[in-house]
Parts: C-alpha cells; sequence; structure tokens
C-alpha cells in the first residue's frame, strides 16, 4: 500500500457527512489523507446540485491549496411531491424537518423518492474541475425510523434494502447501496486511476 503522502480535502462543516466519507476512503488503497476542511461556501439556490456545487467550489477555491472537494445532495420526493424538496433540502429540513415532511403524504405504500448526491472535485495536478454524481430509488417510510445517519435518512428506504430506512443502516451498509457512496465510488475510481507513481 502506498503511503498516504497527498492531503485530499473535503470542505465541509457538517461531521456527520465526512465520518460517512472518511470510513469509505479508509477501506481503498489511495495515497491520500483525507482532511476534513470547514471553510464557508456560498450557497445558492439553483435549479440543479451540479450547479449549486459548482458555485460552493468556485466560491473557495482560491482560498486552498491543493486539491479539494465538496458534496451536494437532495431528497427528492417524486410521488407525490413532484421532486420536493430537492435542490432545497436542507433549508426545508432546517425549516420543518422530517416531521411535517411526513404529514405532505398520504399514500407510502405508492411514495416513490430519491436521493441524489454531486460531489465536485477541483483536481490540482491537472488544474480541472470534475463531478461524480450518484442517485438512489427508494420510496417514504410512513414514520421516522433509526438513530443512525442523518437528515432524511431516517425516512427514505432504498429499494435495495426494502425492510429498511437509511437511519436504520449502519455506516458501511449505507456506503454501499447509498447515492453518496456511489458517487464516491466514482472519486476513488478517478484517483486511483490518477495516482502518482
Amino acid at each position: 500500500m502506498k503511503n498516504k503522502n497527498e492531503i485530499l480535502y473535503f470542505i465541509t462543516g457538517n461531521n456527520n457527512k465526512f465520518n460517512e466519507v472518511l470510513s469509505f476512503f479508509e477501506k481503498e488503497n489511495l495515497n491520500y489523507f483525507l482532511k476534513q476542511k470547514k471553510i464557508k461556501t456560498i450557497e445558492i439556490q439553483a435549479d440543479s446540485i451540479k450547479n449549486v456545487a459548482l458555485f460552493k467550489l468556485n466560491s473557495i477555491r482560491e482560498k486552498i491549496n491543493g486539491s479539494f472537494f465538496i458534496e451536494d445532495a437532495g431528497f427528492f420526493v417524486d410521488i407525490p411531491l413532484n421532486g420536493f424538496p430537492g435542490v432545497y433540502s436542507s433549508y426545508v429540513l432546517r425549516t420543518i424537518g422530517n416531521e411535517r415532511i411526513l404529514k405532505l403524504i398520504n399514500d407510502f405504500v405508492q411514495s416513490r423518492a430519491h436521493f441524489s448526491a454531486v460531489i465536485a472535485l477541483y483536481f490540482k495536478p491537472k488544474d480541472k474541475i470534475l463531478y461524480f454524481e450518484g442517485n438512489v430509488e427508494g420510496r417514504v417510510s410512513s414514520k421516522i425510523r433509526g438513530k443512525g445517519g442523518f437528515g432524511f435518512d431516517p425516512i427514505f428506504i432504498p429499494d435495495s434494502i426494502p425492510d429498511k430506512t437509511f437511519a436504520e443502516l449502519s455506516i458501511e451498509e449505507k456506503n454501499r447501496v447509498s447515492h453518496r457512496g456511489i458517487a464516491l465510488k466514482k472519486l476513488v475510481d478517478f484517483l486511483q486511476q490518477n495516482m502518482k507513481t
């Protein structure tokens, strides 16, 4: 295994999110040391997660010496809420929370929802911005379940594990099936292909 001699910064103030990503990275053969950096990004309300992620990345690009990435995600209740809260997920979570999302839904059996994640990476060796995306389909739980995870995890049941919410999974289980895990796998594949020999 190579020495972890390069720092890769993950820009987030969310410790739960960082721990999920760190757990994923620790299982991979990379010569990068993942380090959390809490730095204020500028977040805009845009029509896509990718546009939000790009704006956040560019808002701090001149402040960091090295490669770094940010991750932005959204929870979309496709049926019956037409994709709400989507790109407004963090604001909606702060203001009305999981409980009030559930009050907007009558038929949980027929509900459909998905999580989407976009990782925006500034890769210094090539002076490039790259994107890695992940999506996971599922439905909405009729009640809040589980103590793990964060955000909307207690009300999302993935199709791949139809008897548990994200919040009822271990970090390892969630990373195997989640939107963030899918995007991270693509990021790790890129980093492995571009490691210095």
